[in-house]
């Protein structure tokens, strides 16, 4: 187009110059005409590049997947061919899973006989439960038949108590009217001194009856030798009891240690033998498929095995100068041509300017902070919305495009950009 543009230009100053003679050729007309054109291309070239910005480094991007495996093994088949449709959940290869599968066996079995440990455990209890219950019953039974027998022993103890004072009563009574009469003289020695042996008779009488009392008051509340038998046995029943009940319940529901990690390693294990087969992860294909069984495949490779595209519409995007930015709206019009169908254009509209570019990053290193070095460009990405047009000619992910943006300023010189467009398009017959 600046050869077209020089072209018009030097045949408008050959007519007027040479051929009509309407300007005298001196050395000012020569360097005015000189100078004028440049200035002409300066002037055109800058409000293109301003208000109608064009970019030659646009490419369709599609979402692009790696392939890694969760686990670490020999591959033994890979069913997907290159550039084959997949959908979500097709094998792409398969890792041998017998290394898997004895190991979910192995714990399957140890989680199995601590299951069973669970039940002769539960048995365990019902049969400490019986025995406490025996005793328990048992009690009762020597509670109530001791209890009738310490209440009426008790009870014989009370009534010889009181019949003993009673009859001492009577003999203190006795003695003090005897001692009454013997000081006036009207009572014998002997016969005072008999009442006072009685009396203390009975009070040595009354003694041995409370004491009696008291021994059977305490049997009656403490119980016999063979209940306390009864109860210690009940006690050791009942701790026993508690003993085995703590186990089952640390072991049931996968509350205890063991059976936890036990259930935790299994599940694990399972989930690893399942990604033995690494499937799609969604609808697309694999473009290349060099992959072959006999490899060994890590979780973390220094490169995937695969790389898989999703089924995706691809994303149009070309970067632009800065100084073009300012000027760049969603929704403006805008024309692309591809490479691979020279001489035609397909309509475009601006769907956003990104708002970063990897010339403003800052990662946090243990370096000193430079500035941004001179041979790095700064240029900013600008996604575009495209019809079917484009999405029906079936461009292949990485297709190259120019791409130019038609903004509202300076409208009439769009016409200039896309005549310099199409000549760019029709230009890629040939180059």
């Amino acid at each position: 187009m600046v050869e077209l543009i020089i072209g018009v230009y030097g045949g408008i100053c050959w007519l007027l110059f040479k051929k009509l003679k309407l300007i005298p050729v001196t050395t000012y007309t020569i360097c005015t005409a000189i100078l004028g054109g440049v200035s002409i291309l300066l002037l055109l070239f800058i409000l293109l590049s301003v208000y109608h910005p064009v970019s030659h480094d646009g490419w369709l991007y599609g979402p692009v997947v790696e392939i890694n495996p969760a686990v670490k093994g020999m591959v033994v088949d890979v069913p997907v061919e290159g550039n084959k449709p997949l959908k979500t959940g097709d094998v792409l290869f398969r890792i041998d899973p017998r290394p898997f599968e004895i190991e979910v066996e192995r714990l399957q079995a140890s989680l199995a006989a601590k299951n069973t440990k669970l039940a002769q455990l539960s048995e365990q209890l019902a049969a400490a439960s019986a025995g406490t219950n025996a005793a328990k019953a048992k009690l009762v039974v020597g509670e109530s038949e001791f209890d009738r027998q310490a209440r009426e022993s008790h009870a014989r103890a009370v009534a010889q108590v009181q019949q003993v004072q009673a009859r001492k009563d009577l003999a203190k009574t006795e003695f003090d009217r005897i001692s009454a009469l013997f000081k006036d003289g009207n009572a014998a020695q002997v016969e005072l001194d008999r009442q006072r042996t009685l009396l203390l008779s009975l009070e040595e009488e009354l003694s041995q009856a409370g004491s009696s009392e008291r021994i059977a008051r305490e049997k009656m509340d403490s119980g016999s030798s063979s209940l306390e038998a009864v109860r210690q046995e009940i006690a050791q029943g009942e701790a026993a009891e508690r003993e085995i009940r703590l186990q089952i319940e640390a072991d049931s529901d996968g509350v205890n240690p063991e059976i936890r990690q036990a259930m935790a390693e299994l599940e694990f294990k399972r989930w690893e033998l399942e990604q033995t087969e690494v499937r799609a992860p969604g609808n697309g294909f694999v473009p290349t498929v060099l992959l072959r069984p006999g490899q060994l495949a890590v979780p973390m490779p220094m490169r995937p095995l695969m790389m898989f595209v999703m089924a995706e519409k691809p994303s149009l995007s070309a970067t632009f100068d800065q100084r073009a930015i300012a000027g760049i709206k969603p929704g403006m019009e805008a024309e692309v041509i591809f490479r691979a169908y020279p001489g035609r254009s397909f309509k475009v509209k601006v769907r956003r300017v990104l708002s970063a570019i990897p010339e403003g990053e800052l990662n946090a290193t243990g370096n000193l902070f430079i500035t941004t070095p001179k041979s790095a460009k700064g240029h900013v990405p600008v996604i575009f919305d495209y019809g079917e047009d484009v999405a029906a000619l079936g461009l292949p992910i990485g297709a190259k495009a120019s791409i130019a943006i038609y903004t509202d300023k300076v409208h009439a010189l769009s016409i200039v950009r896309k005549i310099i467009l199409r000549m760019k398009s029709w230009e890629n017959y040939v180059f």
